[in-house]
């Protein structure tokens, strides 16, 4: 399951660098595959592993989205991302864990506005857990 994620991250956001500030097309499917393995893995108990190739399709994606002319796909990424952001706000998992990967995902974002503001929420929001 591990490695068909990868490559579904790795189909859904490659482009042909002769296409660089073009509207190009992207394998709108493939990002559509990447949401249903991230699933699978949440329902798995593999919430930490989501969280891992959430964070390698932040850097691919926003890479995508950054080379694009008008980043099409950037709700394609974010529909992805949505399932793991769920998943987060009643893991189980310390208020410092959730605060270092949203902390990760917006570093790695290198366009500053997939997912910001519900990473900037999900993160605020184990601050204040955190500080409790």
């Amino acid at each position: 399951m591990l490695a068909a994620a990868r490559q579904a991250i790795a189909d859904a956001t490659a482009f042909d660098p002769r296409d660089i500030n073009r509207n190009f097309d992207y394998d709108y499917e493939a990002y559509q595959e990447v949401k249903r393995h991230l699933a699978r893995l949440i329902a798995a108990g593999q919430l930490r592993l989501a969280m891992e190739l959430a964070l390698e399709l932040m850097k691919q994606g926003s890479r995508q989205v950054e080379m694009s002319d008008e980043g099409l796909m950037t709700e394609d990424i974010e529909d992805c991302l949505s399932v793991v952001l769920k998943s987060l706000k009643t893991c189980g998992l310390t208020a410092n864990e959730v605060i270092s990967w949203c902390s990760a995902m917006l570093a790695n974002d290198r366009v500053g506005f997939i997912a910001e503001e519900s990473l900037q929420s999900l993160r605020t929001h184990f601050k204040a857990t955190a500080a409790e």
